[in-house]
């Protein structure tokens, strides 16, 4: 029988997912923002944000970006960022209180139902988000809907599995030992806009202009292999929604395996998993 995708169940767990990784996500903030940090400053400069801009955020996380956003737009400026999971939020407010920015706010909405005013943003942005969204296309309408006239989209999204083999390999692996079929088409993932043209193709199917596609390496580098998989294992709810139906010790040896094949990634001087990103951008 052919497995049907549930979106709804889809966005339940997802939620779950990020309510239980959010601490997890926000102790490792240092190693995502040096990570991501390159990326980051990428879509704020496409997404031509200045002082005084106002920014939406969509599938923020923990933050990193939005504060990063923050910083940029001054005491003149407004960002808010808004995520489905309200702990993980949490973690955004508070880190934004801690660096002294009062133009930082928080909604917990979900990405394809953003409650906000029409054209009421100078800019939107997510970092890794869109990816997930079941229905992007009504994600990318809301965030449309969001954007004053002029006004500037951009999201960093991965680029194919061959490209990002810090992240396909632990996917491969543990949809080989679960079992679990391919994708379906359409499906959100993490690489649903990596094929070429594909991101674009959606941006202008969902009303955007001056739609652009930046490709930047972003490797991702710690000390050890055994540090990524620490990293993911914390903090990517999506593995281990994947392994849940594994039993405990079949779980260990998936990690094991993991392990094992990042290890190719390692040398004397530390660990450098493959991954590449796309800043993509449209205007309204």
């Amino acid at each position: 029988m052919t497995a049907v995708f549930d979106p709804a169940q889809y966005k339940r767990t997802t939620r779950q997912q990020w309510e239980d990784a959010a601490e997890a996500w926000h102790r490792w903030g240092p190693a995502l923002e040096e990570w991501l940090g390159e990326a980051t400053e990428r879509m704020l400069d496409t997404a031509a944000i200045t002082k005084g801009s106002r920014v939406l955020d969509v599938a923020a996380g923990a933050g990193g970006q939005s504060l990063a956003a923050a910083r940029r737009v001054g005491p003149s400026g407004r960002v808010l960022a808004t995520d489905i999971s309200p702990t993980i939020l949490t973690y955004a407010a508070k880190s934004a209180a801690d660096a002294g920015l009062a133009n930082l706010d928080t909604l917990a909405v979900d990405g394809e139902e953003l409650d906000v005013d029409e054209g009421s943003f100078d800019a939107v942005i997510s970092r890794v988000g869109l990816i997930y969204f079941p229905d992007q296309q009504r994600a990318l309408a809301g965030m449309r809907r969001a954007l004053r006239p002029g006004g500037r989209l951009a999201a960093v999204v991965y680029s194919t599995p061959d490209r990002n083999e810090f992240f396909s390999i632990p996917v491969g692996i543990i949809r080989r030992r679960a079992q679990l079929p391919p994708p379906l088409p359409g499906q959100p993932g993490p690489f649903s806009l990596g094929q070429p043209g594909v991101v674009e193709a959606a941006l202008v199917q969902a009303g955007f202009h001056d739609v652009g596609v930046a490709t930047l390496v972003a490797p991702v580098r710690m000390p050890s292999a055994a540090d990524c998989v620490r990293f993911e294992r914390d903090s990517f709810g999506a593995l281990h929604q994947m392994l849940a139906g594994l039993a405990a010790p079949e779980r260990e040896q998936a990690w094991a395996e993991i392990e094992r094949e990042l290890g190719r990634f390692q040398t004397d001087t530390g660990f450098e998993g493959p991954c590449e990103m796309l800043v993509a951008s449209g205007t309204k």
